[in-house]
């Protein structure tokens, strides 16, 4: 991921929505309320069946938002990812076969890591951006600055415990790329339709993008 457009954009947004979407019907509504809320990007996790399928309804219905895949635990997942557009990957830990294949599709990579022996894997796949995951358990921003002092050319994507009153800590590091987070769009909101609570959490969430980075 050294300096593509994806890297840019995910940068940009600052926060990016780890979505668990249960049914694919609610995957247009939802994609309306990011784009609405100011945070044209979205991580569809793995954790349901309706994943891939959710995917492929953000990707062609809202050209305009950046659409990846979280929670990939197998290079199956990944390609059904792929294949329904996502345009990143996501993983809560660092697997060489994934990595490796989600590499071999020219798709940027995110690997999960929480050690300097991680962070070393990670590089020899050639990655300059991880996942710090779980990010609070694991020492918050305290462990990132720590465990990056070696590693200049590293940065982290921390998700994990990161809420709105946190997330502008997280931000404000020169380490930190992007930060993952559910809060704004938790899966009962989805589930229940609350689709204009969503957008004004996420509006919020943008407003401290904005806050910080300017």
């Amino acid at each position: 991921m050294t300096m593509n457009p994806i890297k840019e954009r995910l940068f940009q947004c600052g926060i990016v929505p780890v979505v668990v979407i249960e049914d694919a019907k609610d995957a247009g509504r939802l994609g309306e309320a990011l784009l609405k809320g100011g945070l044209p990007v979205a991580e569809v996790t793995f954790r349901t069946e309706a994943a891939a399928e959710s995917i492929r309804i953000l990707s062609e219905s809202f050209p305009e938002l950046l659409v990846g895949a979280g929670t990939v635990l197998s290079a199956e997942q990944a390609d059904r990812a792929i294949q329904a557009g996502a345009q990143f990957i996501v993983s809560p830990g660092l697997n060489p076969n994934v990595t490796g294949y989600v590499l071999e599709q020219g798709i940027p990579m995110v690997p999960g890591i929480m050690t300097p022996s991680e962070i070393e894997a990670a590089m020899e796949f050639g990655l300059d951006v991880v996942k710090f995951f779980p990010a609070e358990p694991a020492g918050g921003l305290r462990m990132i600055e720590a465990m990056a002092a070696p590693y200049g050319s590293i940065r982290f994507m921390p998700t994990g415990g990161i809420n709105e009153t946190n997330v502008k800590d997280y931000l404000s590091s020169k380490k930190v790329l992007a930060c993952g987070g559910s809060w704004m769009v938790k899966s009962a909101l989805i589930r229940e339709g609350r689709f204009d609570e969503i957008e004004a959490k996420v509006r919020a969430a943008a407003g401290i993008v904005s806050s910080v980075r300017g």
